[in-house]
């Protein structure tokens, strides 16, 4: 179809007006309509999405409009990094409560007297053995004893003193092979083989693997009898919040609704290869039987602000890390500029302290930057992004 000439020279007028309209570089919303535009039709200035004026890389909002978005700013100062660290935790047994209850000998088991999950106390028989090895030594023993008291009965001057020193040598020996069996080291009145091991301390039975009638070679754990009333948690911090945590902070421990008191004892100074964390450990108080092994729990650890590359007790910049978002690739906070508007700048990071994010480049004290809504401002700029593409 062919354009007369005059309407195709109009029609490159309008078009090349729409070109060089100067919406394909700045989007205004919510902008005050043209006096003269007899078209134009006002906000009802209701929208949070149409206070403001917003390009590639900065929103301006009024004050208004960012209290409906839920956007707070706050001018940043250096502070000293004395938040609590929140870590997971897992409980596990006190080693130094801890004892595994095992034969010195071969032996032959010929009754038990306790079972997993009983709380023992000191000195209750666990289990009854019998063994070749501890009769002999229980006759040894016994052999010895009545030697030893029969020539000291007699003294030296009936007895030599070449013979009274054999015999006490022969019973100290019997003794200790006794004791070496797990015996009491005394000498009783049988010499069957048949001995008794007894709790060395008071605590639970928390594991128990033998049948009676099982023959037992020494070292084989029979009980694993456990002091509940202190526990140990393992914390796990990454390695490069670790170090802020030192031996003898206090802990908190929250378990359910129970929230307990505890003291870091150290670090296990060693990093997982798969998960770069480090563990911390814990001793906790568990009078009430509270905790066990294997149980998780949450724990908040107080940092001591020393880190790696700051001196102890100096203030640093940090923002709530919810104020940190990346955008195209980079980690940006949106700072106030001398304008007024907030303007996406990127910023260098360092460790997270609590809930808060070290600001190691980027920012300076006294800038005032957006510490809450920080996602909307995003979602804002995001979209004018995106209809600038559409424009183009």
């Amino acid at each position: 179809m062919k354009i007369p000439g005059k309407l195709a020279q109009s029609f490159l007028i309008a078009t090349l007006f729409v070109l060089a309209s100067p919406a394909c570089s700045k989007k205004t919303i919510g902008a005050a309509p043209e006096k003269n535009d007899p078209h134009a039709v006002e906000s009802d200035g209701h929208d949070e999405h149409e206070q403001g004026e917003i390009d590639a890389h900065s929103v301006r909002m009024d004050e208004a409009a960012m209290r409906a978005a839920g956007i707070e700013l706050q001018t940043l100062e250096p502070s000293m990094l004395n938040a609590e660290l929140r870590a997971s935790g897992e409980v596990i047994d006190n080693a130094y409560g801890t004892t595994l209850i095992t034969p010195r000998v071969e032996a032959l088991v010929v009754s038990r007297h306790a079972r997993i999950g009983d709380e023992v106390e000191a000195g209750a028989p666990l289990v009854t053995l019998s063994s070749v090895d501890v009769a002999n030594a229980q006759a040894d023993l016994r052999i010895a004893e009545d030697e030893w008291q029969r020539v000291s009965a007699l003294g030296r001057e009936a007895v030599s003193g070449r013979r009274i020193n054999e015999a006490k040598v022969a019973v100290d020996r019997a003794r200790a092979t006794a004791r070496a069996y797990g015996l009491m080291g005394k000498g009783g009145s049988a010499s069957n083989g048949e001995f008794t091991l007894s709790a060395p301390h008071a605590g639970r039975l928390t594991e128990d693997d033998f049948l009676v009638g099982q023959r037992i070679e020494p070292g084989t754990t029979l009980f694993r009898l456990v002091d509940e009333s202190i526990v140990w948690i393992d914390a796990t911090l990454p390695s490069g919040i670790a170090p802020q945590v030192e031996a003898g902070a206090a802990a908190t421990v929250i378990s359910g609704d129970l929230r307990m008191r505890g003291t870091v004892m150290r670090s296990v100074h060693k990093t997982s290869e798969t998960t770069r964390n480090t563990a911390i450990r814990i001793e906790v108080p568990n009078p009430d039987d509270t905790l066990h092994a294997g149980d998780y729990v949450d724990v908040y650890l107080q940092s001591s602000t020393k880190a790696r590359g700051n001196t102890p007790g100096s203030a640093r910049l940090a923002l709530p890390s919810s104020a940190v978002v990346r955008i195209e690739g980079e980690t940006v906070v949106f700072r106030r500029d001398s304008a007024g508007a907030l303007q996406a700048t990127p910023v260098q990071t360092g460790e997270v302290v609590g809930d808060l994010t070290v600001i190691v480049d980027g920012l300076k004290a006294g800038d005032s930057v957006v510490v809450a809504g920080a996602f909307s401002v995003k979602s804002q700029l995001l979209k004018a992004q995106m209809g600038e593409g559409h424009a183009h």
